[in-house]
């Protein structure tokens, strides 16, 4: 009988962490990359997105996986179908990493995605994580270093996650059935203003961060001109869209109900993470 665990984006900012924390629990997992390569002690199998042939093997020994879409496409259903119709016809219960707020309208691609699992009839939970905290030392690194946060999100609050919370919802998800068929929305204690976060993220740092509450042209101009492509460029400005709405703001237990744990705030993430916004 399978006893393992797959787990795609293997070395992204969830999944390294995931890996990790399964690992500490004596699961036995098979770690997606491109490259293959062995990840933190656990098996490496070769899988990229763009490639489907990769999906022949990739379940191979598997009963659980935890399914997500690293940045950087717009074709999400595109990508994301064959790899979760793969999973459904192996039986493998499915933990995917949807997107906070999805559920408020069935046409929005990671929505359809959901359904399609939700009708499958295997065990499953999915998990749909808010903005991220670790992005300010990921995507928004480079306008840190220059003392300045610049996005379309005008006054709007979030209530970010950090994405070691993210991992270890995910983890107690893959390693219960007590979670199954459930959606779970993921957020941080408190929701921020990218201004407040930029106060906190000043004082680790040690110099002063503003934020600068652009338009929607002026991010696309940005993202284009260091050669993100403009399809994924504007797809990455409509999604401050609810930002603004102050659709991001709201605040769940879910963390706590899934690890037992309080979510981490901003600020620990911050004062964890200070080398890297720093570097």
């Amino acid at each position: 009988m399978s006893n393992k665990i797959l787990v795609l984006g293997a070395t992204g900012n969830v999944g390294s962490h995931l890996v990790k924390t399964l690992i500490a629990k004596g699961e036995t997992v098979k770690a997606a990359t491109r490259s293959g390569k062995s990840v933190d002690g656990a098996e490496g199998v070769a899988f990229d997105f763009a490639d489907p042939s990769g999906l022949a093997n990739l379940f191979d020994g598997v009963d659980r996986a935890y399914i997500m879409l690293p940045g950087g496409s717009v074709a999400v259903k595109d990508l994301l179908l064959p790899v979760v119709e793969a999973a459904i016809a192996r039986k493998v219960k499915i933990v995917f990493q949807s997107v906070f707020g999805v559920d408020a309208d069935d046409s929005i691609p990671y929505r359809q995605i959901e359904i399609q699992i939700e009708k499958s009839g295997i065990p499953y939970v999915i998990l749909r994580p808010n903005w991220f905290s670790d992005n300010f030392h990921t995507f928004w690194k480079a306008g840190l270093d220059h003392g300045q946060i610049a996005l379309p999100a005008g006054d709007g609050k979030s209530s970010f996650i950090d994405a070691r919370d993210i991992a270890e919802s995910a983890a107690a998800a893959l390693t219960s059935t007590q979670f199954d068929g459930k959606a779970f929305n993921l957020t941080g204690p408190e929701a921020l203003g990218y201004a407040e976060a930029a106060t906190i993220l000043s004082g680790v740092i040690g110099k002063p961060v503003t934020y600068n509450a652009i338009s929607d042209e002026a991010f696309i101009g940005i993202l284009t001109g260091v050669g993100v492509p403009a399809d994924y460029a504007g797809f990455l400005a409509s999604i401050f869209h609810p930002v603004r709405e102050g659709w991001t703001a709201a605040v769940t237990p879910d963390v706590q109900t899934l690890t037992g744990k309080a979510q981490r705030s901003v600020a620990t993430y911050a004062s964890d993470y200070a080398a890297a916004l720093k570097a």
